[in-house]
């Protein structure tokens, strides 16, 4: 159990920390079950879900240096290449498109094709990182966890995040002939989400 009292006032168990834990942890189960979706709704949840996550993680409170040398890393590449191809199966013909805002693009005259699917997984990958280290109630690794995770999200994966939401976002709200016999097993309430994100507790925090 872990004994909030002996931290009051440390970043990891600010409410802007609780609710980015719980967006986060939300968007990995999100994307592990996303071949019970059809195409249309896992667009449609993924725009919703990657919206409220960029700003929660924006929202971060300020985090201690990073100096824990043995956090752990959970996704293996071929977790990750699994994962991708899942996202890939729903994406279909709509997966790739054309990108200006790329480090790559300094050396190239022309956009460069990346894929949707890629950028999902990329910020999966950080998340799920971070999401299992954090588990491990040690103040220290939890802190450190947040710490990196919010520093590869404003050196790396927010910009991907941004690419990959503009991107299904043209998609979603293209006039596309969605398959009207495609059925979804889970619906996504949208009423009801913003406010599970404000009420619920990761788990881990109640143990």
């Amino acid at each position: 159990m872990i004994d909030k009292e002996a931290y009051p006032q440390h970043p990891v168990y600010d409410k802007n920390t609780i609710e980015f834990v719980t967006v986060a942890a939300e968007y990995c189960a999100f994307l592990e079950s996303c071949r019970r979706y059809n195409s249309k709704s896992f667009f449609d949840k993924s725009v919703k879900l990657l919206s409220l996550l960029y700003l929660k993680t924006s929202l971060l409170p300020n985090l201690e240096d990073s100096s824990f040398s043995d956090l752990q890393q959970f996704v293996t590449e071929a977790s990750y290449e699994n994962l991708r191809q899942n996202i890939t199966c729903l994406t279909g013909q709509y997966d790739e498109y054309l990108e200006v805002f790329q480090e790559d693009m300094q050396y190239s005259d022309t956009p460069i094709v990346a894929y949707i699917s890629e950028g999902l997984a990329d910020v999966y990958q950080d998340l799920k990182d971070m999401i299992s280290n954090f588990q491990s109630a040690d103040i220290q690794i939890m802190n450190d966890a947040l710490r990196d995770c919010k520093d590869n999200f404003q050196a790396y994966w927010g910009q991907k995040a941004l690419n990959t939401l503009r991107a299904m976002h043209n998609v979603l709200y293209a006039d596309i002939d969605w398959d009207d016999n495609e059925q979804s097993i889970s619906d996504f309430n949208d009423s009801d989400f913003e406010t599970n994100i404000n009420k619920e507790e990761i788990d881990f925090f109640n143990d």
